[in-house]
């Protein structure tokens, strides 16, 4: 059978659909993104894929789609376990663990999904610049910490459309000394101020789900060192578009993008970054299996997804996590994984 006549589309969409995925190509020709602040930097190795989530991330980290906000309330009586490793070659490795939990439908389909995050890093190696450190970037070797609590609330609205809210809670720190006889140090950190997004998904057809997601984070950073501090506004504005087709049975093909603003009042520095966000997703086994391959802003990725009720577990691979946002900061090459454990609870089992 023709691939085409394969693909059962709902026919009044065939045309925006075709101009969304022109738009997403476009954004694959983008500007090169500078590095920031490195505790800011390795919150990209957690939180920013639990916003995501594991199946998303296999297949490309399209959090527009799959990953949104607005979808939540499709798996409520849930409750996970994550954790996360990523490596380089030089030794600097990241770890993180959360726990979550969704309740059952409250009001109208209304959910409500809370996750706490705590993630580490020891020994880092990394090369910074700063006042108290000399005029030339040096060599220092550091431990960094982040700790997170999300909150996410969503419902269906009805005609295929759902809604959905991010509140988020966030601190960082990184502590480095120089390599190198001096003697210098250097400390970053974060204090909360207000910060979260929203997402929305139109799914007209079964084959079909469309979705848009913003995400706004906001952190009063202060940079100690030898010669003083430092305090200001770090800004990230994300918003991200996307786009699920199904094109046979138990596949679908994920395609996005995003575009990042942001903003750091210590450095001075304004960026922007459009990115591309490319996947794929194919299940086998009546839906017991399913295997994922694509690719998330330069970094491609790979998982798979095991699901036996009331059990499921998620897997993800990338390669390179990260490196569009904050390019060679920790290392040259880097290999993360990730894995979900989610356990699926029955309120209405006597």
């Amino acid at each position: 059978m023709p691939l085409a006549s394969s693909i059962r589309f709902c026919h009044p969409m065939k045309r925006h659909i075709l101009l969304f995925i022109s738009i997403v190509f476009m954004s694959m020709i983008y500007k090169e993104c500078q590095g920031q602040s490195p505790e800011i930097s390795l919150r990209e190795f957690a939180s920013g894929q639990i916003k995501k989530g594991v199946r998303s991330i296999g297949m490309g980290g399209n959090g527009a789609t799959w990953g949104n906000y607005s979808l939540v309330w499709r798996d409520s009586c849930t409750a996970l376990i994550d954790g996360g490793a990523s490596s380089y070659p030089n030794n600097n490795i990241f770890g993180f663990t959360a726990v979550g939990i969704t309740t059952p439908h409250l009001w109208k389909g209304l959910t409500i999904y809370a996750i706490a995050l705590s993630q580490t890093a020891d020994n880092i190696i990394t090369t910074l610049k700063s006042p108290g450190l000399g005029t030339e970037p040096v060599q220092v070797n550091g431990d960094g910490a982040n700790q997170a609590v999300f909150i996410k609330a969503a419902m269906p609205l009805g005609k295929g459309f759902s809604i959905g809210t991010l509140i988020s809670y966030e601190r960082s720190q990184f502590d480095a000394v120089a390599e190198k006889g001096s003697g210098n140090w250097i400390r970053y950190q974060t204090n909360w101020r207000p910060s979260g997004g929203f997402g929305i998904t139109w799914q007209p057809c079964k084959q079909i789900l469309v979705g848009f997601r913003g995400l706004f984070n906001n952190d009063w950073e202060t940079r100690i060192d030898n010669s003083g501090t430092a305090e200001g506004l770090n800004l990230t504005n994300e918003y991200r578009l996307g786009i699920s087709i199904g094109l046979w049975k138990g596949a679908l093909i994920d395609l996005g993008g995003n575009a990042r603003f942001r903003s750091n009042q210590i450095n001075k520095t304004n960026q922007e970054n459009n990115e591309p966000n490319i996947g794929i997703e194919q299940n086998l086994l009546k839906h017991h299996l399913a295997i994922r391959a694509g690719l998330d802003e330069s970094s491609p990725t790979a998982g798979f997804s095991i699901r036996f009720k009331p059990i499921v577990v998620d897997v993800a691979y990338v390669h390179n996590l990260g490196q569009a946002r904050f390019g060679d900061l920790f290392g040259t090459n880097s290999d993360s994984f990730l894995l979900t454990l989610v356990y699926k609870y029955d309120t209405n089992r006597k």
